[in-house]
Parts: structure tokens; sequence; C-alpha cells
């Protein structure tokens, strides 16, 4: 009985020396986790996830956003949020736009086209070279047909569709003659995504003559409110939340131009010559669909060349 005895008292004291150090234990991870939270809780001052605040005065192309209409309001904010919040998205078309809109601007305005249509090609494409399930490809997403429509030299071996100058002024052309048709820059938005028949007949069909009246499909009801949104966070990053540097942004590497008038058997060759390799070479003239050039018509092409020295060779 004494050792029983005994024992329940060693038992009763270990009891009482495990229940101190959890609650020692306890108090420590409290402590720690508190520390932890008040940590995140710094580094996190300044974010938050809120509504967006709207400019009043939003329009595009100076055409303004009928408010009035809650749908309307509803519509636009969708696409806000969507864009503001998908931040790696939006920073990717930040650092592209400081590279390629310099390219886009002055041929816009040279055509007498509104600068907030180098919104739409990011809409379009997110200012890349891709190609659709439907085969519209570059920038600008041209269909095949449309491309030799209006001029581009589109087969396996030449695709100027790529060619984001050439492109560009396939774009004007195409954005001029929709706003001599339907009369607005909103109207010759949304052909560009639905085709000049495909708004012509829904304008018909409800009898209607804006944009902003028109019930739509999914894609190209959301297409011109989708550029607003595109147009308004890139033109004013920081009021939405978005800190990045100049020097963060992507640019253009300076060229010079090579003149071809005779078929090129291989660029790799080719590309040698300038000290580059072949992936450089395609990667400014992307227009070059294959590794050789057929040219038998002795057509007289420009191929761009990164200046000497810009580009060090892998060892």
């Amino acid at each position: 009985m004494k050792f029983l005895k005994n024992t329940l008292m060693l038992l009763g004291v270990l009891c009482v020396v495990s229940t101190l150090i959890f609650a020692v234990q306890n108090s420590t991870d409290e402590n720690q986790i508190a520390k932890d939270a008040t940590m995140v809780s710094e580094k996190a001052t300044g974010y938050k996830i809120s509504a967006i605040d709207i400019p009043d005065d939003l329009n595009f192309a100076g055409e303004a956003v009928p408010f009035e209409d809650p749908e309307i309001m509803e519509r636009v904010d969708r696409e806000f949020l969507v864009n503001t919040y998908w931040q790696s998205n939006a920073l990717l078309l930040m650092k592209r736009a400081n590279k390629y809109f310099p390219i886009i601007e002055p041929i816009l305005a040279k055509n007498g086209i509104p600068d907030d249509f180098k919104y739409l090609a990011v809409a379009e494409s997110g200012l890349e070279n891709v190609k659709s399930p439907a085969g519209a490809s570059g920038f600008w997403q041209i269909m095949k047909t449309t491309g030799r429509e209006y001029g581009l030299e589109v087969n396996d071996n030449v695709d100027e569709r790529y060619h984001i100058e050439k492109a560009t002024e396939v774009a004007c052309d195409y954005l001029k003659k929709s706003k001599e048709k339907f009369g607005t820059w909103t109207l010759a938005a949304a052909s560009y995504n639905a085709g000049s028949y495909g708004i012509q007949k829904y304008l018909n069909a409800q009898d209607v003559n804006a944009y902003y009246d028109l019930l739509l499909g999914q894609e190209t009801g959301r297409y011109v409110f989708r550029i607003l949104a595109i147009k308004e966070i890139l033109s004013h990053p920081s009021k939405y939340g978005f800190d990045i540097a100049k020097e963060d942004m992507y640019t253009q590497v300076p060229t010079f131009n090579v003149e071809v008038d005779v078929p090129v058997t291989n660029f790799a060759d080719f590309a040698k010559q300038y000290e580059i390799n072949y992936k450089i070479l395609k990667r400014h003239n992307p227009w070059l669909r294959e590794p050789h050039l057929n040219n038998n018509s002795r057509k007289k092409y420009i191929i761009e060349i990164p200046n000497k020295g810009y580009y060090k060779e892998s060892k």
C-alpha cells in the first residue's frame, strides 16, 4: 500500500509539472502567433480588397459611357474588378505596353484612329503574337482572309499578320471603314470583335443605333467594357494599387534593317552573319514562319537585326 501511495503521489507531481510545461509552451506559442500576426499585418499595410472607384468621366475615344443605366454600371464594374484584381496579368500588360505602345501609337495617329484603340490590341492578344482557335493571329488577331483582303502576305512561309507595323496598318484601315459604316467608335470597336456583318445584323434586329443599347453575346457584350477597364488601369496604375518602376518595364531592343530581295536557304546561317542565332532572328521577325525564305518573286523584305553586341553568345 505504501508503494502504491508513493507511486500515486509521484504521478500527481508529474501531472502538475506536465500541466505547467504545457501552459508555458502554450503561452509561448500564443505569443509567437501574436508576433507573427503582427508581422503579417505590418507587411500587409496598404493592401486591401475593396470596391473599385470608377471615374465618372469614363469614355472610349471621346464617347461617354451612359452610367445612368444601372446595367451598364454593373458591366463596367465587373471588368474593373476582374482586371484590377488579376494583378499578375495587369502587371504583364503594363510591362508589354511600355515596349509596344511606342510602335502602335504613331501608326494610329497617322491614320486618324483615336489613341484609345491601342487598348483594343491589348484586349485582343495581351500584346503577344498569339493564334486563336478560329485562326486569328498576331497582336491584332487578324483572320487569314481579312489579312489577304487588306494586302498582307499570308502563307506558310511568310505571315505578315505577325508583323506589328503592317498588322497595325490593316487594323487602322478596318476601323476607319467601320467608323464610316456605323458612325461611332464604340460600334467600330465592337465590329472588330464580331465582324461588320454581325454588328449590322444585331442593329437591324433590335432597331437601335448605339453599342450600349445592343443586347450582344457574351464576348462582344463585354468587349468594349473590357477595353475601358484596361485603358483606365494602364493609364493610372498607381490609382489601382500597382507600384511598378520604370526599370521593371519591358523595352525595345535597338535594331537596324537589312533588305533581302533573294531567297534565303537557311536563316540559321543568315543569322550568324550578324552574330546572332536563329531564335533571336525570329524574335525580331516573327512574320518569318519557316527557317528559310522562298521569295521566288524576288520581293523586297525588310528584316530587323539587333544592334551588334546587344546579345551575348551563350557559352
